[in-house]
């Protein structure tokens, strides 16, 4: 087996940063109301700014395929173009289509010559999944490179005409429709953006990163189905696909739009994150001493203190000093978030060699997590 090395990460973020008072703007208001919701996620969750793949026009600037083509393209350099890539792996909640597949479509806008892809699919853990087959795939030998890559396009699945239609038919039915919060709550959370990284078997250029390990744990087996997209969430927790129901209710029911049961993800997010966490210390046999950067991917600083307390309540308490975010200026740009962090602390100057950093990444969806550790080289 060969060592796993992180030697390039680089980012695409669309567009001038879009703040809290711009928001609506860029989305659009639905049913000619300003929305009551959105101060009440945008005072928890505490993002002073985000990007959208919009213009000041309104005009939607790039999918989701071109965005992450974009930040795999500012890996490439005179001495690493994008025609020695050996393996192209790309995860991301909001493809552009159901298919082809979304690497498949970034593969296509490269235009670098045959080679492998590798699309998981699934939401935030998505990221990481795609940079855990690039580190296998290197490690095994199979190929002696790998580009790996986490991104979003939210934003058009937010704008204000997916909804539209579902309140139109709401009117029908009652005087004073009222978008369902799990509906609303997003599109006040999430943003657009794109993460890459180039995996190789030497530790190559400054402040590379040694993959000493990456672990994935899911609770789906126990858990019900909290953030969802494509699907109508029935009475018993189960759900039911767009594909069961007849086309003309797919806008009535606002079916692609993505939606989040905020009352579970407030009681299980981060119970579950710490257990897993928790068995991944364990099989390794480190514990917190052993972490000096932290970086947890959380939605919304209104978890911040609670992770922190949560840690602290199940013996793994990580002191605030080891903790790295930048949530407040980039967004929740999902699958895309650790790419950014790692991306930013990479480049801060801040590394030392020997430094050990923690990659922490949940999804809500039916609640699972993933993690890697790092060493500065």
């Amino acid at each position: 087996m060969k060592d796993v090395y992180i030697t390039k990460i680089a980012k695409f973020l669309p567009n001038k940063p879009i703040d809290n008072d711009q928001m609506e703007a860029k989305l659009g208001i639905i049913d000619g109301k300003a929305s009551k919701a959105r101060r009440i996620v945008l005072r928890n969750n505490r993002i002073k700014q985000r990007y959208y793949a919009i213009d000041a026009d309104g005009n939607v600037t790039h999918n989701n395929a071109q965005l992450t083509a974009a930040a795999v393209e500012k890996l490439c350099d005179s001495d690493f173009s994008k025609e020695h890539i050996e393996l192209l792996s790309c995860g991301t909640s909001s493809p552009d289509q159901i298919l082809p597949s979304h690497t498949a479509m970034v593969h296509g806008f490269l235009k670098n010559g045959n080679l492998e892809i590798n699309s998981p699919s699934g939401a935030c853990c998505s990221g990481m999944n795609a940079m855990k087959y690039g580190y296998m795939s290197v490690k095994t030998g199979q190929v002696n490179n790998a580009v790996c890559a986490g991104s979003e396009r939210t934003s058009s699945w937010m704008r204000s005409e997916v909804f539209e239609n579902e309140v139109a038919h709401l009117k029908k039915l009652e005087e004073n429709p009222i978008l369902g919060f799990n509906k609303e709550f997003l599109r006040w959370m999430l943003s657009d953006g794109a993460g890459a990284m180039l995996l190789e078997s030497e530790p190559k250029g400054e402040n590379a990163l040694k993959i000493e390990w990456m672990e994935g744990y899911s609770y789906a087996f126990e858990m019900e189905t909290c953030m969802y997209a494509g699907a109508e969430k029935l009475e018993d927790g189960n759900l039911k696909a767009w594909s069961e129901y007849p086309a003309e209710v797919w806008g009535e029911k606002a079916l692609f739009a993505m939606k989040q049961d905020t009352r579970l993800l407030g009681d299980n997010i981060l119970v579950k994150g710490v257990d897993s966490l928790k068995q991944a210390f364990e099989k390794h046999a480190i514990d917190p001493a052993d972490v000096d950067y932290y970086l947890p991917h959380i939605s919304s600083y209104y978890f911040k203190e609670r992770l922190f307390e949560e840690l602290k309540l199940q013996g793994v308490e990580m002191p605030w000093n080891k903790w790295f975010l930048n949530l407040e200026n980039v967004g929740n740009v999902g699958a895309a978030s650790i790419y950014l962090m790692l991306e930013e602390l990479k480049g801060s100057g801040k590394l030392k060699k020997g430094d050990k950093i923690l990659l922490h990444v949940p999804e809500s969806a039916r609640f699972a997590y993933t993690y890697a550790y790092l060493t500065v080289c």
